[in-house]
Formats: C-alpha cells, sequence, structure tokens
C-alpha cells in the first residue's frame, strides 16, 4: 500500500487544483454524481449513506448533496494532509471497517493506487462496505493507452488490465452500467434491455 505521506498538498495541487495539470474537474466530477443518483434512482435503489472511499478533495461531496439530498456524506481518505484540510476519516479501503455498511460505496481511481494484493484485498473490502450500490473505477492498462491525457494523469501506478478487475468484482457484485455495481443479493427492477449484457 502506498505511504500517505505521497499525497500531501504538492499532489492535490497538481493533480486536483491546478488547473493546467488537473486530471479531473469539479464540472467532470459533478456530472458524475448525476449519473450515479439517476443509474441508482431508475433501479430504486434509495441512499441514506455515502462512503466515498479515497475521496481526496472531495469533488463529489457537494454534488451527491444536490443529486442525493436525503443522504449522509463521509469521506475516506489515507492522505494525512486530506484528513487534516478537509475533516475525512483516515483510513484505507483495504481495512477500513464501520459499524455498518453504505448504501453507496465509490471508490473512484484509487486502486490503481494499490499493489495487485492490496487491490484484490480492497475489492474485497468493498463488497463488506457497500450495502446496495457501488460506483468503481481505476485507471486500467486499456486506458492508459487510449484514453487518459498522460501528461495529466499520474505515471506512478499499478497498472492492470479491466478485467483483472471485472473479475474480482463479478465475485460480489452485477454490473448496471457506467461504473456501477449492484451487490448480487440486492433486487433492482431492471428492464432486460437496460442491463449491462452477462
Amino acid at each position: 500500500m502506498p505511504k500517505p505521506k505521497r499525497f500531501g498538498p504538492a499532489y492535490f495541487r497538481r493533480f486536483y487544483l491546478k488547473p493546467a495539470t488537473r486530471v479531473i474537474s469539479a464540472a467532470e466530477m459533478r456530472t458524475r454524481a448525476r449519473l450515479i443518483a439517476a443509474i441508482l434512482a431508475q433501479a430504486q435503489i434509495p441512499v441514506r449513506r455515502i462512503l466515498d472511499a479515497g475521496c481526496g478533495i472531495g469533488l463529489l461531496r457537494r454534488p451527491f448533496a444536490q443529486f442525493l439530498p436525503r443522504a449522509h456524506y463521509q469521506g475516506l481518505d489515507a492522505s494525512d494532509y486530506a484528513c487534516a484540510r478537509f475533516g475525512w476519516t483516515q483510513g484505507s479501503v483495504v481495512d477500513h471497517s464501520p459499524k455498518r455498511p453504505s448504501d453507496l460505496v465509490v471508490c473512484y481511481d484509487v486502486l490503481q493506487y494499490l499493489n495487485d494484493r492490496d487491490s484484490a484485498r480492497a475489492i474485497a473490502n468493498l463488497a463488506r462496505l457497500t450495502r446496495a450500490a457501488l460506483y468503481f473505477s481505476a485507471l486500467t492498462r486499456e486506458d492508459w493507452r487510449d484514453n487518459c491525457d498522460r501528461s495529466r494523469t499520474d505515471p506512478a501506478v499499478h497498472l492492470r488490465s479491466g478485467d483483472w478487475y471485472r473479475r474480482r468484482l463479478r465475485r460480489h457484485f452485477r454490473y448496471l452500467g457506467f461504473g456501477v455495481w449492484l451487490k448480487k443479493e440486492v433486487t433492482a427492477l431492471l428492464w432486460d434491455l437496460e442491463r449491462a449484457s452477462p
């Protein structure tokens, strides 16, 4: 697991705050929050508790307050700096163990910072942290090759195939689409053509 010291002020300035070098904007995260909320509303999944695992500077907090106004948001991060600056719970997605699971867990671009063993443990733990829905994304080898802007993307990561993540996620979840996964035991009304292909 990476040392939290790596994720200090300089890291967040470069990849999240400085317009010339940031990898994602607040507007893009707002769109992502609206998409997640819409998918879960369509699937009739109520959300009262959100855990944002690896939340960084908390770009999803404000949009979730708008699109899921009845939900309580909790940020979790391994960074000493982010937790002190923004008031998040300090911990790792690998072994975080709250008293109860959250209706929605977000794990956005975190697991590529973990080695294979810790990443696999984190996915198993996501199943324990999640009561109903998971939004999951990680930088893959395919994304590095085809999609990301390498001048803005942190290269100091573990690149794995998308299939590596999908195989492990499918042990606990079924895929809805656009990064949203449902726990296997959760019942949701999905019309045939709304479901992702088996």
